[in-house]
């Protein structure tokens, strides 16, 4: 009972910042799912396949959510990250502003193995779906701010055949 309770409180207090609603309906409006809350463990470069000659690299990381307390597993598709380097091997800038204690907003794609979000970017201007959302990765600033979508770079759209 007194985790429910909680649960009611935590969505209260959220839907009670206009913020908040705002990036909710913004993010359903996407296709997504939002999630907020703080980085856990430091962001890590994770290799992936080629695709035309690109290599679509990872920076993961865990989030522990405000929505509900369980710690997400978050990818972030770098090609989307400005300063993308397809032949490095480290997290890219923009996204090496990100540690652990960061506060994160992320609109995307939940994804129930493991528990976690990924799709936390742009969908290159495609009608966004449930299965490609318009996602985005913000850092809250303590403040309250948000800065702007660090996965924006539609440098490699070109990639992916487009809707």
């Amino acid at each position: 009972m007194l985790l429910k309770s909680f649960g009611v409180a935590i969505l209260l207090a959220c839907a009670a910042s206009p913020a908040w609603a705002d990036a909710q309906s913004d993010c359903q409006a996407a296709a997504g799912s939002l999630l907020t809350g703080v980085v856990v463990s430091e962001p890590a470069f994770a290799a992936g396949k080629s695709r035309r000659g690109t290599e679509l690299s990872h920076t993961r990381l865990s989030l522990k959510a405000d929505q509900d307390g369980r710690v997400y597993h978050v990818a972030i598709d770098n090609v989307f990250a400005a300063g993308y380097d397809s032949a490095g091997d480290s997290v890219p800038p923009d996204l090496d502003k990100i540690h652990k204690g960061t506060r994160l907003q992320l609109c995307g794609q939940l994804f129930s193995r493991g528990i976690g979000i990924h799709w936390v970017h742009m969908n290159c201007a495609d009608r966004p779906t449930e299965a490609e959302p318009n996602g985005w990765t913000k850092i809250v600033n303590p403040d309250g701010s948000l800065s702007p979508n660090l996965a924006a770079n539609g440098k490699y759209c070109g990639l992916w055949r487009r809707h």
